[in-house]
């Protein structure tokens, strides 16, 4: 029995008892090499020695100041590192404990942006489909989960979205990528249009699309035409990394192999490698002057905004990271993982697309190569799988709905940047026998 609400009511999950490095260890004493960094939290390895040293250090000095009375020194240097290495633009940051934190501040400060330049009238976000940019009622209103958004739909605001980039369902056989990628960023044009670009406060978008579609790097050229409609129509571009940054795509910021700057990105989860909960919004010094130049306050606030602990461990995330050149490795090592799981999976008859960039990686499951049919949704395969994976010693972030938010199914991946080819080895050994495995559970022959 346990008083936690756990979050499927019926099964108690089970207790995870200790970690190191890529491993996590239950109770029973049995492995699992985590693959997905719970939620592409984990990047560093558990039990980072640097990292418990920076958080028991400033544990000793100060654990937490409200952002009402003081700043810190960690917050302080943790926003002047961010500024640093952040696309030449972004230099104010705010500070949260999570993604879904990170994106409301990034809403309601874009809001408060054009309500502080008198353009009250403005009041729409444009999203893509099949995204997802957190689970409060104003994020869960911008993006699109289906089925995280449809038991609050009543309560939720109106919704706009365009096509996401997805190369592997929706280019046409006579386009180019870079055809396919202007014709639906164009559809961000056409979207303006209809509801009024004065009407519009900012365009939102995951930079590299994360675990509603498993995993969507965009193509070539897509992003450079979103920021040219962004600027043409006056609104603001949001890029939400809360997923494929912080390093996870091979840069710290994702948006650089884009050679764009948005206005306003989120950062979160690997920001704090899983030791601390934080968030950073960092935005254009326009939207910082506005504000200073007009009420002089950010209308805004959360209890552990700036926290200390979380910002000390972010800034040891960071020096780490630089440190050890783990960014290189993360190229290196999603390269490999890609073309061993494609060399592995590209020939199964149930595995459409194997996707990423750096190690973040999607596959995507169907029930027919030439159609790409999804499985029936019934099979709830995604689900299966992962239990598949998790008796096999394996940890993965499946989810169900990856077409149209009712039918497909898909696995992310998102290994700490620390694996070397022994353990991408040991993942697609285990992903590939997981797969018959399941298949066989829900009654289809993997052959």
């Amino acid at each position: 029995m346990s008083q936690i609400f756990h979050k499927l009511t019926s099964s108690l999950p089970p207790v995870a008892a200790y970690a190191k490095g890529v491993y996590v260890y239950d109770d029973q004493n049995r492995e699992y090499i985590d693959a997905c960094g719970g939620a592409a939290v984990s990047c560093l390895g558990y039990n980072h020695p640097a990292i418990i040293k920076s958080i028991q250090k400033q544990a000793e000095q100060l654990a937490y100041v409200h952002s009402s009375f003081f700043t810190s020194y960690p917050a302080e240097t943790l926003a002047e590192k961010l500024v640093s290495i952040a696309p030449e633009g972004l230099n104010r940051v705010v500070l949260m404990s999570g993604g879904s934190e990170g994106m409301e501040t990034s809403f309601k400060l874009a809001r408060q942006y054009f309500y502080e330049r008198g353009e009250h009238e403005r009041r729409f976000f444009i999203s893509r489909k099949q995204s997802y940019h957190g689970a409060t009622f104003g994020a869960l209103s911008v993006g699109q989960h289906f089925r995280r958004r449809r038991p609050f739909l009543p309560l939720l605001s109106a919704s706009n979205a365009v096509s996401a980039c997805n190369p592997y369902r929706y280019q046409k056989p006579d386009e180019t990528e870079q055809e396919y990628g202007l014709r639906v960023a164009n559809e961000l044009e056409d979207k303006l249009k209809e509801l009024g670009p004065e009407n519009v406060i900012a365009f939102v978008a995951e930079t590299v699309g994360g675990a509603t579609a498993g995993v969507l790097p965009p193509v070539k050229g897509y992003f450079k035409r979103i920021r040219e409609i962004c600027d043409e129509y006056g609104i603001l571009l949001i890029l939400d990394e809360v997923m494929c940054g912080s390093g996870r795509t091979g840069s710290f910021f994702a948006c650089t192999q884009e050679d764009i700057v948005p206005d306003i990105l989120t950062l979160a989860k690997g920001l704090g490698a899983g030791y601390q909960p934080i968030a950073a919004t960092l935005c254009a010094d326009s939207i910082f002057s506005t504000v200073d130049e007009g009420s002089g306050a950010l209308i805004h606030s959360f209890t552990y905004m700036g926290h200390t602990l979380a910002s000390a461990a972010a800034v040891a995330v960071i020096e780490t990271v630089e440190k050890d050149n783990l960014l290189s490795n993360v190229q290196k090592m999603g390269n490999y993982l890609i073309t061993q799981l494609r060399n592995t999976l590209s020939s199964h008859r149930y595995v459409g697309d194997v996707r990423g960039r750096g190690l973040f990686i999607g596959v995507e499951f169907v029930a027919d190569k030439e159609s790409k049919e999804g499985l029936d949704p019934e099979l709830k395969y995604h689900s299966v799988f992962k239990k598949t994976c998790f008796q096999n010693g394996l940890m993965v972030y499946p989810s169900p709905g990856t077409i149209d938010g009712i039918v497909g199914d898909h696995v992310l991946l998102a290994p700490h940047y620390t694996i070397d080819e022994s353990i991408a080895d040991k993942i697609v050994d285990r992903i590939a026998s997981s797969i018959d495995q399941s298949l066989e559970k829900v009654g289809i022959n993997p052959n």
